[in-house]
């Protein structure tokens, strides 16, 4: 009875141990749960090969043990029933629940759901250029590099209307991990996306639930024994707007054993005082990342692989679309998108449209605006400079004027952002590169002056008679640009191609019909009806 008693004892510390630094979910969804319990199961029948109140030595056999031991056969049943289990909750024969775990709406508007272009918040900066301008401040500050690294976060968030990405800094390395766990870690860096200025936020009180911490003070750790039974997805970094930080970390579900990978919901995690709150629905309108961006990517290549079933995927392929291979962020209203374009099954340079999805709500939208795909848009604009050996970011998908364009930075081997270029969507040989040092609205009005674009069926231009009160024109990149101010303080551009024998004539006071598409700017104009 001893003997027992010392293995059940034995066998609960060791797997206390593991539980430990291992931290499984006590959750039958998940396959870490199942290894923790055939860890506790095979430290078990171990420590019966030991006689502990004997001081024979025993030479048993392993198949002498496991014949001893019957408990063990329930290791293979279990793997058997676990298969089993998850064959069901395969796309073979449920490949619905896979289709169905994004709902797309297909009947989305481009020009209704997207903003037109607004300069002063496009997020010009991509995560590397972000990490370069953050490690730069870190640098700076000679008291703190020594004991903080830069975390490589840098989430994408919409702070107070401004575009920022924000990450943590982290402990050096287990030293100072060690010297620094009562003050914690005291700051972290804000990155502002539109015009690159970057800033080291320093703390009152330090940070001390943070995933560099040791012991209990572990960000997964300190959540393990909180809630013992939920899955953790990837943590991110997040301020609210008063700029306290936080973690949310993701809460996840599963069918099965890890099948059809969903987001429940998020805890919210204060790292200075370890305070948490988990949150299924309503959660804060700060939180921008609640959904991670690739597991997004995963269930919208379900819903274009199994819209007609499983076979077909395979087979016909008839409709099957998949995303593109990579994905950027935008804003709206508030939150923020991933963007991601979708293309045929067979991988050609053309997309079929692409798809918004609010990271914080996964409400989604599918916008059929067919055109070219990101990576070939992306090799556009290197061709247009490619003596310049200049690397292009994934593109932002704009609304300029009423036309889905691509944005793209253009970096060199350092990094820097040397040039912008625009792409037409739908035809990307229409590029238009502009050094960054001019600024992105420099780089607009050069794409505009120097690319005919016509506007989307649903833009339709709106005519209207107006009095000239100004006129002027420029040169921009040998185009002949003019620039009207109506009677009532409206600005118009016009490019001379519209009208070349007409537009040099027009002067103050001259009463014009036009066409134009409305734009928060300058009004473009797109024909003259009469002088």
């Amino acid at each position: 009875m001893k003997k027992y008693i010392l293995r059940i004892i034995i066998t609960l510390l060791v797997g206390f141990i593991y539980y430990y630094f291992v931290l499984p979910p006590i959750n039958p969804t998940s396959m870490s749960f199942y290894i923790f319990i055939l860890f506790m199961f095979i430290t078990y029948i171990i420590t019966g090969m030991f006689n502990f109140f004997d001081t024979k030595v025993y030479n048993i056999s392993v198949n002498d043990m496991i014949k001893k031991q019957k408990i063990f056969y329930i290791i293979p049943i279990c793997i058997i029933l676990i298969i089993l289990v998850n064959i069901f909750y395969s796309p073979l024969f449920n490949s619905k629940l896979y289709k169905n775990r994004i709902s797309i709406n297909e009947d989305a508007s481009f020009n209704e759901d997207i903003q037109k272009v607004d300069t002063s918040h496009l997020p010009l900066l991509d995560k590397e250029s972000s990490q370069k301008l953050g490690d730069r401040v870190m640098g700076e500050m000679s008291d703190m590099v020594s004991q903080f690294s830069v975390s490589n976060l840098y989430t994408q968030i919409n702070y107070n209307d401004e575009i920022l990405r924000v990450t943590p800094l982290e402990y050096a390395n287990i030293i100072k991990t060690i010297t620094n766990s009562k003050k914690g870690i005291t700051g972290y860096i804000t990155v502002n996306s539109v015009d690159g200025e970057a800033n080291l936020v320093k703390l009152d009180k330090g940070m001390k639930y943070v995933p560099s911490a040791i012991f209990n003070k572990d960000l997964y750790r300190h959540l393990r024994f909180k809630y013992p039974t939920e899955i953790f997805g990837q943590y991110s970094f997040e301020i609210d707007n008063e700029g306290n930080p936080y973690y949310i970390v993701p809460i996840l579900k599963y069918k099965g054993v890890e099948m059809l990978k969903d987001v429940k919901g998020v805890i919210i995690v204060d790292p200075i005082t370890g305070d948490s709150k988990k949150y299924t629905k309503d959660i804060p309108k700060w939180i921008d990342h609640v959904y991670p961006a690739d597991l997004i990517m995963q269930q919208i290549d379900d819903w274009g692989k199994y819209n007609q079933g499983f076979f077909n995927s395979i087979f016909g392929q008839k409709n099957v679309v998949v995303t593109t291979r990579g994905y950027n962020y935008t804003i709206q209203n508030d939150d923020v998108y991933m963007y991601t374009g979708i293309t045929s099954v067979a991988s050609d340079e053309s997309n079929l449209g692409f798809v918004l999805t609010n990271l914080r709500t996964k409400e989604t939208s599918y916008y059929k605006v067919s055109g070219a795909e990101e990576y070939s848009a992306m090799n556009s604009a290197q061709g247009q400079v490619q003596q310049m050996n200049y690397k292009s970011t994934f593109p932002l998908l704009i609304n300029l004027n009423g036309n889905p364009t691509y944005l793209v930075s253009l970096k060199d081997n350092a990094g820097l952002v040397k040039m912008y270029g625009l792409i037409d969507v739908k035809d990307y040989q229409k590029v238009v590169v502009t050094e960054a040092s001019k600024g992105i609205d420099e780089a607009i009005k050069n794409y505009l002056a120097n690319v005919d674009i016509d506007p989307e069926e649903d833009v339709k231009p709106i005519e209207k008679e107006i009095t000239v009160g100004y006129i002027s024109s420029a040169v921009i990149n040998n185009s002949t640009i003019y620039y009207i101010e109506d009677s009532d303080g409206n600005k118009y551009s016009a490019n001379i191609k519209i009208d070349k024998n007409g537009l040099p004539f027009i002067k103050n006071g001259d009463t014009i019909n036009i066409k134009y598409i409305d734009n928060e700017n300058i009004k473009e104009i797109k024909e003259i009806n009469e002088l």
